[in-house]
């Protein structure tokens, strides 16, 4: 049983902000300075090389970070490496490429969405299509893993059709990195966005962007944004040795130097995929005997949160369900897909089978409706 149950009123089965390890949350217990040298240097730049090793097996690999939430590292993302001729096509299964998709027509940016619907699966031979019928299109951006279902989306094979046709490839991993294995030289991805509080286990405040340093070099001149300028972030960083542009979330940071600490002492990146792919099977087939069934087939489903269908009972309320759930230490999500009625379930974070194994006995007792 991990610490969470001990010391919080209850575990966040959601996919982030996720429950933390207790050292993970020590670890902020202090204060840094953001121009010393023992949080830029010992900390900032530490953090970048091993991001970068986590990335990608070949050279030629950058990272920067950013304060905010993970949207506004996708927002500096497209604002920042789309030049004023480019045409971005966005790859659309949920919310989150919709949101990226939202950010382009905020921006200005000329934009194609290949909506997808909610519950279709990307495939290449319509990214083929597309391509060659719109090849004013410059940029494609894609969500690895759509939390408005749980989809796992096939990142190797629209790499490749991108790779084909020479375009540049963002990537949204926000609730993938760190929990599954991704390696962006072999895929051809030119940038790749995720977050702190997502599959490295870390605390919320700031982003992150791995880039191929060349192209991020060409979007010098580029930011539609001051504060969200990833150029001048990554630059001031290289040359400041791990500085920030403006003030840095120094405890978020340090809890997130920490969260990867564990991320190596677990085994890396895939031992924690395991750790979640065993989590979320044990789920699916437990609630599945309690008769629920899950939105997806298992073979689209990412090892990371899980859709389920509501009840079709006229007494159920996921209101009801979820004040009883949390009553007895577990947090749960609602659901997103706008034509079924579905509830969410994440197993990223401080989560382990056991805690699974308790969530599914308080789920039982709390199916109030039978």
């Amino acid at each position: 049983m991990n610490d969470n149950v001990q010391e919080n009123p209850y575990l966040l089965l959601t996919p982030g902000p996720l429950s933390t390890s207790a050292t993970v949350r020590q670890a902020m217990m202090r204060d840094w300075c953001t121009w010393d040298d023992d949080y830029n240097v010992g900390v900032v730049e530490n953090i970048r090389r091993q991001l970068v090793a986590m990335a990608s097996s070949t050279p030629g690999y950058t990272s920067v970070l950013m304060q905010g939430s993970g949207t506004a590292s996708v927002e500096a993302t497209i604002g920042s490496v789309i030049p004023g001729n480019g045409h971005l096509l966005v790859i659309s299964n949920g919310v989150y490429g919709d949101r990226v998709a939202e950010i382009a027509q905020y921006l200005k940016i000329p934009c194609t969405v290949m909506a997808c619907g909610e519950v279709g699966y990307p495939d290449a031979t319509s990214m083929t299509a597309m391509l060659q019928e719109q090849p004013e299109i410059t940029h494609v951006a894609m969500v690895h893993c759509e939390t408005t279902t749980g989809m796992l989306n096939p990142l190797a094979e629209i790499a490749a059709v991108i790779k084909q046709f020479g375009k540049t490839f963002i990537v949204d991993a926000m609730s993938s990195f760190g929990g599954i294995a991704i390696d962006m030289g072999v895929l051809n991805i030119d940038f790749l966005v995720s977050s702190a509080n997502k599959c490295i286990q870390g605390v919320p405040g700031f982003g992150f962007v791995i880039a191929r340093e060349q192209a991020l070099i060409e979007c010098a001149g580029r930011a539609r944004s001051l504060s969200l300028d990833l150029y001048s972030q990554w630059r001031c960083m290289e040359d400041h040795h791990g500085k920030w542009r403006f003030t840095s979330p120094t405890h978020t940071v340090r809890a997130f130097a920490q969260a990867l600490q564990e991320l190596q002492d677990e085994g890396g990146v895939e031992a924690r995929h395991q750790r979640y792919k065993e989590s979320q099977s044990l789920l699916v087939k437990s609630l599945e005997e309690l008769g629920f069934r899950t939105l997806l087939p298992q073979a689209l489903q990412s090892p990371f949160i899980t859709s389920f269908y509501s009840p079709e009972h006229p007494e159920y309320s996921f209101k009801e369900f979820y004040t009883r759930l949390k009553a007895r230490g577990f947090v749960i999500y609602p659901g997103k897909v706008s034509n079924a009625d579905c509830f969410r379930i994440g197993n990223i974070g401080e989560v382990y089978p056991d805690d699974i194994r308790r969530l599914v006995s308080a789920v039982a007792d709390s199916m109030y409706w039978l």
